[in-house]
């Protein structure tokens, strides 16, 4: 089993609890724009090698935030068209 597999099977039941009768907010959920903007300037800092301690610390937490919604937000969709399991 692929690790993939492995969370998407782990989280499901959770998943499947919150999302349901949900999807439409969780799909309808947007970024402030200040915040947007906060991830575009450390992405690019980043891109550059030049963010400190500090700021590659904020970023990572941003990546890791921004893998959790993709999944929320696939798993909506899922759920939305009726093809979770």
């Amino acid at each position: 089993m692929s690790a993939q597999s492995a969370f998407q099977r782990g989280v499901s039941p959770l998943l499947q609890l919150l999302l349901s009768g949900r999807e439409d907010a969780v799909l309808s959920v947007q970024t402030d724009q200040s915040l947007r903007e906060r991830i575009e300037e450390l992405a690019a800092k980043s891109t550059e090698g030049s963010l400190s301690p500090e700021e590659l610390e904020e970023y990572l937490g941003y990546v890791r935030a921004n893998k959790f919604v993709a999944v929320l937000r696939r798993e909506a969709k899922k759920f939305k068209s009726g093809s979770a399991a």
